[in-house]
């Protein structure tokens, strides 16, 4: 954390929802030296709490459990909080698809549930964590991402309040709880092949410390209601098992088991819509709000024609990286989260 970071976050309270994941114990690692006041981890998960606790043994760390899907729970948290990550959430694409009530509970209404609350406690900002999968979205997660995206955004554009509203987007987290890294490391050890949906499929790539940085950088320089999305390289899955082999020292050994319910060819970090209206800041695009009313005479005698001219920020057309290149972001990762 650079020194303007730390002076933002002096003295002050940071909530993270969904705290006991991956990204919540990347963040703890880099702000536990500074100069923050306290960090609130709340999650409904007390065993994770508990690791936590014992790994950490630090008293800036306080510890809730509660779950999004209740006001009450989140409200007993975000009392005199500055600031919000918001990253609770249901992430798994198959469980989503079928049980995608469940997601809607979690994704939307739970998001929708921690804007309100820290709207109603005065909070300076919130970021709300979002996935390449809510653009143009095929399935369950991927929609109820969307559609966490329109919610927070919409009480960015409706609310008279002084709390700033975000979003960051962001593609495969490596090594994170559940993606395919940890998987394929375990099928190593096991002495099993590694299993392919398909072998030709691209993906996004970015550590846990791009996510963490992505965020910082959401809110340090976000207006209420902008959209966040970090420029990431992506590779064939193919490509990423034969990185992990290599990185491991063992014959590359994989086995084709066919595209799992609700995967997509290739992933969308920015819709071709969203590139018309970004603004491209480096390392990072931001899309502002659509801050237009429901006036819709105006809308269709002024909307926009260049649509047709861009083209959208997908894994199949950003930079791609072969097995070199995967190789130095997987030793970049580091450490894979338990």
């Amino acid at each position: 954390m650079d020194k303007d970071q730390k002076n933002i976050f002096k003295d002050k309270i940071l909530l993270i929802t969904g705290g006991t994941g991956s990204f919540g114990n990347k963040v703890l690692k880099r702000f536990l030296d500074s100069d923050i006041k306290e960090i609130r981890i709340f999650s409904r998960d007390e065993k994770k709490q508990d690791d936590m606790r014992r790994k950490y043994m630090n008293d800036k760390i306080k510890f809730y459990i509660g779950d999004v899907r209740d006001l009450a729970s989140v409200d007993n948290a975000m009392d005199d909080v500055n600031f919000v990550f918001q990253a609770a959430a249901l992430k798994q694409v198959p469980s989503c698809e079928f049980f995608p009530l469940e997601a809607v509970r979690t994704n939307i209404l739970g998001t929708d549930n921690v804007v309100n609350s820290a709207i109603n406690h005065g909070v300076e900002k919130v970021i709300c964590l979002s996935t390449d999968k809510a653009a143009y979205p095929i399935n369950a997660m991927g929609m109820s991402k969307a559609l966490m995206e329109k919610a927070a955004i919409a009480r960015a554009r409706t609310e008279s309040t002084k709390t700033k509203i975000c979003v960051t987007r962001y593609g495969n987290v490596m090594g994170s709880r559940g993606s395919v890294i940890p998987l394929f490391y375990k099928l190593i050890e096991e002495g099993s092949p590694l299993t392919l949906t398909n072998p030709e499929m691209t993906r996004f790539m970015m550590t846990l410390e791009d996510a963490v940085d992505l965020v910082l950088f959401a809110f340090e320089h976000g207006n209420t209601g902008d959209l966040f999305v970090q420029k990431a390289p992506a590779a064939t899955i193919d490509i990423l098992a034969q990185a992990v082999c290599k990185h491991r020292g063992v014959p590359v050994n994989t086995k084709v088991i066919g595209t799992r319910h609700g995967e997509k060819q290739d992933e969308t970090l920015v819709t071709r819509e969203e590139m018309m209206k970004s603004e491209d800041l480096g390392n990072y695009f931001r899309i502002s709000m659509d801050d237009r009313n429901l006036n819709y005479g105006k809308y269709f005698e002024k909307g926009k024609k260049e649509v047709v001219k861009i083209t959208e920020y997908s894994s199949d057309n950003t930079e791609r990286l072969d097995l070199e290149g995967m190789m130095k972001l997987l030793v970049k990762m580091g450490e894979i989260e338990e």
